[in-house]
């Protein structure tokens, strides 16, 4: 199939695919007039690329995951020099990723405490009601 039925069928555009293939994420075959050609394996890459993406990653996380969606091993890097290990690439973007959220949601929520304090002390009853409720429950919440 060529890059505009490709791209249809993971739900991103022609240039996305030309740019996940230009930074290393995949690389398309090439029919004999050189027209990108891609099959069953390549839409599954790039839907694994794009879920990963959509999952807070960034292009160079990815670029580091590139073994592993390759289905080779994960290698171990180096010691860090700090007294720390290496690390498997993917064990480390994840948790730096998580480490990540993690503290936008503490900021976040002290933030929420900030805004609810400051409207209750402000304006008292009329925001009682909404100072008062909780956050919305959150997909991964239920998920729990």
């Amino acid at each position: 199939m060529r890059i505009g039925d490709a791209a249809a069928a993971v739900g991103l555009t022609p240039r996305a695919l030309r740019y996940y293939e230009e930074r290393g994420l995949f690389t398309a075959r090439r029919s004999r007039v050189g027209h990108r050609e891609y099959g069953a394996e390549d839409l599954d890459r790039l839907r694994a690329v794009r879920e990963l993406l959509d999952a807070g990653l960034t292009i160079r996380d990815v670029e580091s995951l590139v073994p592993v969606l390759d289905g080779r091993p994960p290698e171990v890097g180096p010691a860090t020099g700090d007294g720390g290990a290496g690390g498997c690439p993917v064990e480390n973007v994840t948790l730096r990723r998580l480490d990540g959220l993690d503290q936008a949601i503490e900021r976040l929520t002290a933030l929420r405490g900030r805004l609810a304090h400051a409207l209750d002390h402000r304006f008292g009853d009329g925001f009682r009601t909404a100072v008062a409720r909780q956050p919305r429950e959150t997909p991964v919440d239920r998920a729990a």
